[in-house]
């Protein structure tokens, strides 16, 4: 898929889900301030979602020497490596409402791959309050992690399925 394609399959879906997610949000009677971000959301989302398809192995050397270089023209409003991390977190539900969206049905041949999701570094785990209860100790086959692991079933159509 094509970067100019996977951007317009990600914009449609992010404008139609900025309307849903706006609508359900509690206000608490006060206004909400929208701050202008340098890129557009949908901007965003198209570089993490590319990053996966990519055969870089680490954030920083995709956003270094491939986004910054071969995608420039393509995201005029480029953000930095160092705020493109600080955003990263602000995308992780419409990611998976977007990946929800798109699951297809099983065929009876499927392949899964496991990834973990580490939500702190090991000796901070005592002092850790943001996913209190709901992460966990796990085990990959380098190391271990506290946080989630992530499962993604992908049939031999390419249609796939989540499982945190």
């Amino acid at each position: 898929m094509s970067i100019l394609a996977l951007f317009c399959d990600v914009d449609d879906f992010e404008q139609a889900y900025a309307a849903e997610w706006e609508h359900h949000l509690l206000t608490h009677g006060k206004r909400l301030r929208h701050h202008a971000e340098e890129m557009y959301p949908s901007e965003s989302m198209t570089i993490l979602i590319h990053f996966h398809q990519s055969c870089y192995r680490t954030f920083k050397h995709y956003c270094l020497k491939y986004v910054q270089v071969a995608l420039r023209q393509e995201f005029p409003r480029l953000l930095g490596y160092t705020h493109m991390v600080e955003i990263v977190a602000n995308y992780l539900v419409p990611l998976a409402v977007s990946l929800h969206t798109k699951m297809g049905v099983c065929t009876g041949i499927s392949f899964i791959d496991s990834t973990a999701l580490a939500v702190c570094k090991n000796p901070r785990i005592a002092s850790h309050r943001v996913f209190a209860g709901l992460a966990q100790r796990g085990k990959t086959t380098t190391s271990w992690f506290f946080g989630f692991k992530l499962h993604l079933v992908i049939n031999d159509w390419g249609n796939y399925w989540p499982f945190v």
